[in-house]
């Protein structure tokens, strides 16, 4: 185990995941790698631009932009990376590409588009193409936003990640952007969830229920999760390319090697401002719960996976509609009758402290998407009865120029 330099809330990871997409007619591009060439002078994986990283990912149409480090200012943070991607959009320009946002591209074929990153680390790709296919939604066609969160030591990540398990419920309802695929409504609000869950189950030890065992320390992490994923992946993984540490895909993702926990479920929004309003607004109210401001430590820790994961999948298909009515689950938010996960946001939102961090213009942001709805629930009310090629291209144009001005989209 690597203990962390960093304390509980002293810095955050953040990683915004984007497709490059023709302007015109929103086809996938498989440029990634000329697109960090351009900055490098070679093919490479990562251009560190100041405090925001461009990163490749698994596949060629998908570009990664993060925080080079933990930062702890994300008012500057969100400015960088708007500028990243003004940067970004301005290079993609001379192959007539761009960059798209939401979680899902709602018109790609994964098993025709898809390009693996053939360059450096693509020994890992290749394995995890072998063992899972990556040519389907699951992998090819899911962009997320990730926060990685601090912890030093056992006592620490005991606190969070009883906190981090008891938020992951309410992140797909405030989160969802990915409701078309194959050119057609799902009939999900965050279609990407159900893909992210089933697209390893092959060796379903791996992410295990999405929501994380209730588990405090790292011998127990060790024995419970690194060390059943090693044996299962091991017939898979003659030459142990894949580390059991990185191969986890729970979806709050201990990280002892590095100290910290990285929440993987947060579907990514249509511009930098919403993330980061999400983002920390997660990150108030996990200090809410660290500091025992709702419930005890003791109850926290004592939810059950079980619980928790039923709510996840309800969060995942009807949002912030969602029925919540296990009292000792509504209890650990200081609620003491059901309601809606929309219930349930409203209340958090007014125990957020009006400090420097969590500034006005995040509340604002919040409170219009618990108003408006979910970025899904917007696509769905902007595609309205028409859901033909050309309207959903219309609609996700209108997704590109969000991104590009960091305004929320508004049908």
């Amino acid at each position: 185990m690597t203990t962390s330099p960093f304390h509980l809330f002293q810095g955050y990871g953040i990683e915004l995941e984007y497709m490059i997409v023709d302007k015109d007619s929103l086809q996938v591009k498989s440029i990634a790698d000329e697109l960090l060439k351009h900055e490098l002078g070679i093919i490479g994986s990562d251009f560190e631009n100041g405090i925001v990283t461009w990163s490749n990912e698994l596949v060629l149409h998908v570009i990664e932009i993060k925080s080079s480090k933990p930062e702890a200012d994300l008012e500057t943070l969100e400015k960088e990376f708007k500028k990243n991607i003004l940067h970004i959009n301005g290079i993609l320009s001379k192959w007539n590409a761009m960059l798209l946002p939401s979680a899902a591209h709602p018109l790609m074929n994964p098993f025709t588009d898809t390009k693996l990153w053939p360059h450096d680390n693509n020994e890992v790709y290749s394995l995890y193409d072998k063992i899972f296919n990556s040519k389907g939604h699951g992998w090819s066609n899911l962009q997320s936003t990730h926060l990685n969160l601090p912890f030093h030591g056992d006592e620490e990540f005991a606190k969070l990640h009883a906190a981090c398990r008891l938020i992951l419920p309410l992140l797909p309802a405030l989160c969802a952007s990915s409701p078309v695929l194959d050119g057609a409504l799902s009939g999900m609000l965050d279609t990407r969830l159900k893909y992210y869950k089933t697209n390893q189950s092959r060796i379903p030890v791996i992410t295990g229920r999405i929501i994380p065992e209730n588990i405090y320390s790292y011998d127990e992490y060790k024995k419970q999760v690194y060390l059943p994923i090693a044996e299962a992946i091991r017939p898979y993984d003659p030459e142990t390319i894949l580390d059991p540490i990185w191969v986890n895909s729970r979806g709050a993702m201990a990280r002892f090697d590095r100290g910290s926990i990285e929440i993987r479920v947060m579907d990514i929004q249509e511009c930098a401002a919403a993330d980061m309003a999400i983002v920390s607004t997660v990150i108030e109210i996990l200090k809410l719960f660290v500091d025992e401001k709702l419930v005890s430590l003791d109850q926290q820790m004592k939810m059950e996976t079980e619980v928790l994961a039923t709510f996840f999948d309800q969060a995942a298909s009807t949002g912030l509609a969602t029925q919540v009515s296990n009292l000792s689950y509504l209890e650990t938010f200081g609620i003491k009758s059901e309601g809606t996960i929309k219930d349930i946001w409203i209340k958090l939102l007014a125990k957020i402290p009006a400090t420097k961090a969590f500034q006005k213009v995040n509340r604002e942001i919040i409170n219009t998407i618990l108003t408006q709805g979910s970025l899904s629930e917007r696509i769905i009310r902007a595609l309205g009865a028409d859901v033909s090629e050309p309207e959903i291209k219309k609609v996700y144009h209108q997704l590109s120029t969000c991104l590009m001005e960091n305004k929320l989209f508004i049908p």
